[in-house]
């Protein structure tokens, strides 16, 4: 109950002595963590903290999906489907949370935007090595995009590391050959450093699966996961689209991109096309 004064009140047995004792801050590292926050504008604008913030709590996220997705790879090359389709219904969570923050961003007008702009230098969302771990991970795999992280060998080195490895979806199919699917053996045997392409002999796998979901019940659940996964990240695509025209329009991006126009490109690249491509096939004479 509240006190007469509307104030709540205070258990005794409230811990208040942390000089032997971990508290709250010293768990997270708070002095670490809100002292990162350095605007680099002069004189300091406003709005740059938000900029600041948007993006380090985006990373932070970041490093719990990549840390949730090669989990579920690794469940996946164990043959542990229930775990792993855990892990990715956790990163569905996170990346709603990611898309809904691009509204937090979106109060950004284009006239407080340029007065602290110029500052950013070339530094640019487009170097984000955890963005490009996941899509690593995911299997959209780039080589060229290594080029980007030289100068900070830890970042290369986990990307050249992500690139040299099958990704979640190369271990899903990898999983279901074992299962005695007939995936086919190009992709069993396929080079994982390039980009998944869409293979149309892979797509009667997914219609017998879905045509007979009663019977490969989890297989058919996994599916629809790794459905929702490519539709939250496209989801997260388009809204990054649309704050960036909201915000610069048509600018170039301060990392040399074409801004909008290269996120655009973006939207066209696929991680799992044969799942989409089999809701085509279904209910289709055979």
């Amino acid at each position: 109950m509240a006190d007469g004064d509307n104030t709540r009140a205070f258990d005794p047995d409230i811990v208040t002595d942390f000089r032997e004792r971990m508290s709250y801050g010293s768990y997270l590292e708070l002095d670490t963590l809100l002292s990162a926050q350095r605007p680099v504008s002069r004189p300091e604008h406003h709005d740059e903290l938000l900029f600041i913030i948007q993006h380090q709590t985006t990373e932070l996220w970041l490093k719990l999906v990549l840390h949730e997705l090669e989990s579920a790879r690794d469940l996946l090359r164990a043959d542990d489907l229930s775990p792993a389709l855990k892990r990715i219904a956790r990163v569905k969570h996170i990346q709603r949370t990611l898309t809904e923050q691009w509204s937090v961003l979106a109060t950004l007008t284009p006239t407080e935007y340029a007065e602290f702009r110029g500052f950013l230098g070339n530094s640019s969302g487009f170097q984000s090595y955890q963005y490009r771990a996941v899509e690593f991970v995911l299997g959209n795999k780039n080589r060229r995009m290594l080029s980007v992280f030289e100068s900070d060998p830890a970042a290369h080195a986990l990307l050249a590391q992500l690139l040299d490895a099958p990704s979640i979806y190369d271990e899903f199919l990898r999983y279901l050959a074992r299962a005695g699917f007939a995936v086919p053996t190009s992709l069993l045997e396929r080079d994982v450093t390039q980009a998944h392409v869409f293979t149309p002999e892979l797509v009667p796998v997914f219609r017998e699966i879905y045509e007979h979901a009663n019977d490969h019940w989890p297989e058919y659940e996994a599916c629809e996961e790794f459905v929702d996964l490519e539709d939250n990240f496209q989801l997260w695509r388009f809204r990054h689209l649309k704050t960036v025209q909201r915000t610069i329009g048509m600018k170039t991006g301060t990392g040399g991109s074409t801004g909008a126009a290269f996120l655009q490109k973006a939207l066209e690249l696929t991680f799992f096309p044969e799942l989409y491509a089999v809701r085509t096939e279904i209910g289709a004479p055979a």
